[in-house]
């Protein structure tokens, strides 16, 4: 059999099956490698508050930020320059205020980012106490914080610093500093 007449169609069929067989791996090959985990803001706000009660309807606690945005792949809760008020039922409130912050997806675990300053004004009984740190963790409910880093514990006059501290906000208080502690007392 005489190909001559067909080899001009025979050559644009056989381009025409590499084309098509080309194509069709080009598209596959784009398909895994724009598979994405999408962790994205899927919805944000300019001044964000949050409060929660207690069993008897009374704050237990605010939480309060410049802006908030809400990630869809993990559930967790960005934060810039939060600021947490946690109660307790006669004590003045605990004011816990960090640079930026991540709250969880189930609202239980707050990690404060960059500078970490906590206040309680002073009341009956009890002395005005700051606490100047960083990189703080808070478990929400049960009012605990820990930190790795430095610290400093000031209740006028008394100033203590040390390297990492743990925290409770509740009755009884706890301030303890883990490591190189160092303190300034003045006696009256």
């Amino acid at each position: 059999m005489n190909w001559q007449p067909y080899r001009l169609y025979i050559v644009v069929g056989v381009v025409a099956v590499v084309s098509a067989w080309l194509a069709d791996l080009s598209e596959k090959g784009d398909e895994e490698s724009t598979v994405v985990l999408h962790n994205g803001a899927d919805y944000f706000s300019q001044g964000y508050s949050k409060t929660e009660m207690n069993e008897s309807g009374v704050p237990k606690s605010d939480l309060i930020a410049d802006s908030m945005m809400h990630h869809s792949g993990d559930g967790t809760v960005h934060l810039q320059h939060p600021v947490m008020t946690l109660y307790n039922d006669s004590l003045p409130p605990w004011v816990i205020q960090s640079e930026s912050g991540i709250l969880s997806a189930d609202g239980d675990n707050l990690q404060l980012n960059g500078k970490v300053h906590i206040n309680r004004e002073g009341g009956k009984g009890v002395s005005p106490l700051t606490v100047n740190t960083s990189q703080m963790r808070v478990r929400l409910p049960d009012n605990y914080a820990e930190t790795d880093e430095w610290a400093e514990i000031i209740s006028p006059p008394n100033r203590t610093t040390g390297i990492g501290m743990k925290t409770t906000f509740v009755e009884p208080v706890h301030l303890r500093l883990l490591r190189k502690v160092k303190g300034r007392y003045e006696v009256n």
